[in-house]
């Protein structure tokens, strides 16, 4: 079956406002660049196309220079809306889409090839953010409704069974991590050889050390 990775990027100036403390603006897009260019590299090596939808034009010109498809928003839309939009941009080629987002670096250290073996033998797979959310969700474009959102992994298990289509579940730890703290950066520095957000991380002086508080890492910069 032909597919298509969608991968939604937002804006480079608002992007991962939760790591303002750690990291400033300029690295905080330095970071998502380099994220982005990690899970873009791992899909190309699996997918027919890879797809990336923004609305910001500086996001679309970098994708387009890592060799990915580009499609920019139309109109003021949500999440959903946006990759709605990419869904049924997909629809005429493709037999299903893989939605990821752009912010999970690890994913090169997960068994692609196995997601992609499920969704030959069920509707749905999914794979669930540690927080509750969704970190990759394979369809058939159009037999679902897309509840990108708080605690998503639930609202799209709800979503497909409600229509009736097979659901399979693929618990992954590289998968799960998605960046949104300073322990996340933690967890990159700690399992990401070979990355290139590791890379970036390493070049701001981030070092990671276990913590004797409340969090499992602590994370600082060795200058």
């Amino acid at each position: 079956m032909k597919t298509c990775a969608i991968i939604p990027v937002s804006r480079f100036a608002h992007a991962k406002t939760r790591l303002s403390p750690t990291l400033s603006p300029s690295e905080r897009e330095g970071l998502l660049r380099a994220m982005l260019m990690d899970v873009s590299e791992a899909l190309r090596r699996h997918v027919d196309r890879v797809l990336v939808i923004s609305a910001d034009a500086d996001v679309l010109e970098y994708a387009y220079s890592l060799g990915v498809d580009i499609l920019e928003e139309r109109g003021r839309k949500d999440l959903n809306g946006a990759l709605e939009q990419a869904a049924e941009f997909c629809i005429p080629e493709f037999e299903r889409v893989m939605i990821t987002p752009s912010d999970i670096p690890l994913i090169g250290k997960t068994d692609i090839t196995e997601l992609l073996h499920r969704a030959s033998h069920f509707d749905v797979v999914i794979a669930p953010a540690k927080g509750g959310g969704t970190n990759t969700l394979i369809f058939r474009p159009g037999s679902m409704r897309l509840r990108f959102g708080d605690c998503s992994f639930f609202e799209h298990v709800s979503e497909a069974e409600s229509r009736g289509l097979s659901v399979s579940v693929y618990d992954s730890f590289y998968l799960s991590l998605d960046v949104n703290t300073a322990e996340d950066l933690g967890e990159i520095i700690l399992h990401g050889e070979g990355t290139h957000a590791r890379e970036y991380l390493r070049k701001l002086s981030f070092i990671v050390r276990p913590s004797r508080g409340s969090d499992r890492l602590e994370v600082s910069r060795s200058f």
